[in-house]
């Protein structure tokens, strides 16, 4: 089915169909015999590309030049290309007129390129719970780590009082997730960035995994940045995007020196150069830009949009209800949260297994279903070990449960999905889940590098 079909699908999960994803045929060998089609249930990590990203960017290869310093026709065509990939993920972003957007590598990149553009003296506020993206670049500035939050307007709360002690003639800025990438939970972004506002603060906005699923406008939000990567919003071809005010990033040196980022580079008497940079995007793109990632993430938007958000995000909310509904229904699962059961969230749930070591149940998932999730603690350790209430200097073996049953658990195990995940591979994911808390793995599993795998 093509993307023009699904977005003229109505809004009833009951009809839409998935979004097509590289990948999905793809079958994969079990330890008990036989081959599955590969259920990819690992999407907070990589979402598969969208077939209509795959499809442009192959289309685009032949014609694949230099960027913004050619003379020749393909160059000329690359750099169209590439402005106008600017372009139309600043539309997807609803930016202001007068923002920069800024491709990178990924949402890691883009905050600490944001984190080396802070003006001098800058506090920066940023809650326990986010992903390491979030949580640690900003070394070079002075860092208010607060607690987790037990709902939204705890969240609001804690940020309020924090900021009400700041001193109020100096920068500040405010880091915070649109939807957490351990619980899934959304995040009250608008009222933190009221919050922030009010207090002469501003906010950036990690949306790696909010803007697979819901829209984000940086408009409504009322967010002064927003970062997010092209390989959680299926374009998985290297590159990000830092999108928000340009004063700070005009500022700022550029983040890296080189062509591209440079106006003018003259030679003084003393022998030493003079750089004038760039005041646009250009000043933090050195170097020859990633002008396939950049059409990637393009395309991507285009193709979510005219899907239609209201269509995607029904699917999913079936989608979410289905995982949540089977993992209720296995009394030695426990689902982490933050916020509660009533909390808006995103296709990411993470959760423990009394009496499994987490690595163990993953690797038996993937060995004995076909069925790819992930354990551990997420790129965001603080959260996790809050949540499970974990002793950071301690870590389990497979080979054995980790914990006893009722005793606290030293990881998580974490499934995701999106736009392009089959209904069969969620009923898949909650019949295993069942099936090897009631009769246990059907293979042994050892160590090995510090992961769980099948024993040969």
């Amino acid at each position: 089915m093509s993307v023009s079909s699904v977005s003229s699908l109505a809004a009833d999960r009951s009809v839409c169909a998935p979004l097509s994803v590289l990948g999905r045929d793809v079958t994969v060998p079990l330890v008990t015999g036989g081959e599955v089609t590969y259920a990819a249930l690992d999407y907070a990590a990589s979402a598969p590309a969208l077939q209509r990203v795959w499809d442009d960017v192959a289309a685009y290869a032949p014609y694949y030049g230099s960027v913004h310093r050619g003379a020749g026709y393909l160059s000329q065509l690359s750099t169209d290309l590439f402005e106008n990939a600017r372009r139309t993920v600043a539309a997807f972003l609803d930016c202001r007129e007068d923002d920069q957007l800024v491709f990178t590598r990924s949402t890691t990149d883009s905050l600490n390129l944001l984190a080396a553009a802070l003006p001098a003296d800058c506090q920066v506020f940023v809650f326990e719970t986010e992903h390491h993206a979030s949580l640690l670049p900003w070394r070079d500035a002075r860092v208010t780590y607060l607690d987790a939050p037990r709902t939204p307007a705890a969240a609001v709360a804690t940020l309020e009082r924090a900021l009400a002690d700041r001193d109020p003639h100096g920068p500040a800025l405010v880091c915070v997730t649109g939807a957490s990438n351990v619980t899934g939970e959304i995040w009250p972004v608008r009222e933190l960035a009221a919050a922030a506002h009010a207090h002469g603060a501003r906010i950036v906005l990690d949306a790696a995994q909010l803007a697979p699923h819901h829209p984000v406008s940086v408009q409504d939000l009322d967010v002064d940045w927003v970062a997010f990567s092209g390989h959680k919003l299926y374009a998985p071809f290297g590159s990000g995007v830092l999108a928000g005010r340009a004063d700070w990033l005009r500022e700022a040196d550029p983040y890296l020196a080189g062509g591209g980022a440079s106006r003018k580079v003259t030679r003084r008497t003393d022998g030493g150069v003079d750089v004038e940079w760039h005041e646009t995007a250009a000043r933090h793109e050195a170097g020859s830009p990633n002008v396939i990632g950049a059409y990637a993430i393009a395309s991507a938007c285009k193709a979510l949009t005219e899907a239609g958000f209201d269509t995607l995000v029904a699917r999913e909310r079936h989608l979410i209800d289905t995982v949540r509904a089977g993992l209720a229904e296995v009394p030695e699962v426990r689902v982490l949260s933050l916020f509660g059961d009533d909390a808006p969230r995103v296709g990411v749930i993470s959760f423990v297994v009394d009496g499994w070591n987490s690595s163990h149940f993953a690797a038996a998932l993937s060995a004995e279903y076909g069925i790819g999730v992930r354990d551990g603690l997420f790129c965001a350790h603080p959260l996790v070990r809050t949540l499970l209430g974990s002793d950071p200097h301690t870590q389990g073996e497979c080979g054995a449960p980790e914990a006893a049953p009722g005793e606290k658990s030293l990881n998580a195990i974490r499934v995701s999905f999106g736009a392009g995940t089959p209904d069969e591979h969620v009923e898949r994911f909650v019949g295993a889940v069942r099936e090897l808390v009631r009769d246990g793995a059907r293979w042994n599993y050892r160590t090995e590098d510090g992961r769980c795998v099948p024993a040969t």
